[in-house]
């Protein structure tokens, strides 16, 4: 048989029946309405916050604090000095200044307002001047030997 809209309904089980409380014993949710006896939420206006425990002392209490967060934490993107090679060798650099800006416009970096921090990994081929946010001294000594200059830039925190 074809299922039009005049012959369609609901599953086997699918459709219950409402619960109708405090309408008399005979419905069987009369008497104290389904609320049980005596207790906070068999009286009316009843509530308390979601994360109250019964007087118990809360779990938030109960486990211990440990950690801190510094609230002037710079997080910072990493490039390392093999990248600034790799990328060098592939002529991104065209006069061999190395900016966030540059490195953002070629891909070499996602976010455009995250400082830059360079680190020590690889070696340096190119005479590169590098300018970034912060540098490990590894990262520094190889761009120097190289024969470029280091310039910092100041980060700020958010």
């Amino acid at each position: 048989m074809a299922i039009t809209l005049s012959n369609l309904h609901p599953a086997e089980g699918a459709v219950r029946k409402r619960k109708r409380i405090g309408r008399g014993q005979g419905s069987g949710h009369g008497g104290t309405s389904t609320r049980g006896h005596k207790g906070q939420h068999s009286r009316t206006g009843a509530k308390h916050k979601a994360w109250f425990e019964g007087g118990q002392m809360p779990l938030i209490r109960r486990v211990p604090k440990f950690g801190f967060h510094s609230p002037f934490r710079v997080e910072f993107q990493t490039l390392n000095v093999h990248r600034l090679n790799e990328l060098a060798v592939q002529a991104k650099f065209s006069d061999g200044n190395v900016t966030p800006e540059v490195l953002f416009a070629i891909g070499a970096i996602s976010k455009r307002n995250v400082p830059v921090k360079i680190l020590g990994d690889g070696d340096l081929q190119k005479k590169l001047s590098v300018s970034a946010h912060a540098f490990s001294e590894k990262a520094k000594e190889k761009i120097t030997a190289a024969g470029g200059a280091v310039i910092e830039m100041k980060a700020t925190s958010h």
